[in-house]
């Protein structure tokens, strides 16, 4: 949470904006209701190109966000890591149903 004018505004691990000015205790019920799961939600990564890949997170901290090309759990794939800043920059977005990326390319 931040503080803002009379209130707080309730902020998510990624630095996302859950509520505008809001009391205390609704920041806080909005984070508990909240919670972390969406940590474990399927991710795209803009590339340079304009394309988008498919990306877990893998590490958020208050200056940076790892996330790791998505593998789909297959063993012996290599891990390739990518490091972004801090909050949620505009290049990683929740996965878009229906996009190419929503589909395991191992079946």
């Amino acid at each position: 949470m931040r503080p803002a004018g009379d209130g707080f505004v309730a902020i998510d691990l990624l630095g996302r904006e859950l509520t505008g000015e809001v009391d205390w205790l609704t920041a806080e019920e909005t984070l508990d209701a909240t919670g972390i799961g969406y940590l474990a939600d399927r991710f795209e990564l803009r590339q340079p190109d304009g394309s988008w890949i498919r990306v877990r997170i893998a590490e958020v901290s208050a200056d940076r966000i790892v996330v790791k090309h998505d593998d789909f759990g297959a063993i012996g794939m290599p891990q390739v890591f990518v490091t972004l800043g801090f909050p949620i920059p505009e290049t990683l977005r929740v996965l878009v149903p229906g996009s190419p990326n929503d589909t395991n390319p191992f079946g």
